[in-house]
């Protein structure tokens, strides 16, 4: 059973993206939305984690959310930037969604 899990709040103010990140399993998916796209950002404190995810989980980031920030130009390589629709498409093609709060 894949899952796609999302994580909305900034892991400079909350746990959750780690939280997340220690619980995901391979084959499955996070999605980084609202100010959890903070996450995405290279030469961020969590950076190395959310890198090594990606060997085994596939890491996205809403691109909206990215733009509404200012940071898309800071995204770590091998994160996947979506739109809704992506967002959508990801929901659908998972078998539950997680959201970490």
């Amino acid at each position: 059973m894949t899952m796609l899990h999302t994580v909305n709040k900034s892991p400079f103010e909350r746990n959750a993206l780690d939280s997340c990140l220690a619980h995901v399993k391979p084959g499955s998916a996070v999605l980084l939305i609202e100010d959890g796209v903070y996450g995405a950002l290279k030469g961020a404190a969590t950076s190395k984690k959310v890198a090594a995810a990606m060997k085994s989980v596939a890491i996205y980031a809403l691109q909206p959310d990215l733009e509404a920030r200012g940071v898309q130009g800071r995204v770590l390589d091998g994160i996947k930037r979506v739109d809704y629709g992506d967002f959508v498409d990801l929901a659908i093609a998972h078998s539950a969604v997680q959201s970490w709060l």
